[in-house]
């Protein structure tokens, strides 16, 4: 008897674990306007990063610079609207990260 119960059991959790979804594990994105986005190597970023303590060497992707996230569908933005990876720290709208240039 207690071992019937114990294959159900054991059976169960198998069919729980499996159906737990995996975590995602792609970065969250925001929509920025930027004054300006630059490769990654150009010098302006690269005075930027420096000055912030970022390490962007080996990196090959656009870098915003004077971003302001957009938060309001319409919002009117004088530079380039883009999609970057949202930052796990704040840098005051002086960088974002990896910034694809969209059109709203």
């Amino acid at each position: 008897m207690f071992s019937k119960l114990s294959v159900v059991v054991t059976t169960v959790l198998i069919t729980l674990a499996a159906a737990v979804p995996a975590p995602n594990t792609t970065p969250p994105t925001s929509v920025q306007c930027c004054s300006s986005v630059q490769s990654s190597s150009s010098t302006a970023v690269s005075a930027i990063a420096a000055l912030l303590g970022l390490d962007l060497s080996g990196l090959n992707v656009p870098i915003g610079l004077g971003c302001s996230p957009i938060t309001v569908i319409g919002n009117n933005c004088g530079g380039t609207t883009v999609t970057c990876d949202a930052p796990q720290n704040s840098f005051g709208g002086l960088i974002a990260i990896n910034c694809i240039p969209i059109t709203l």
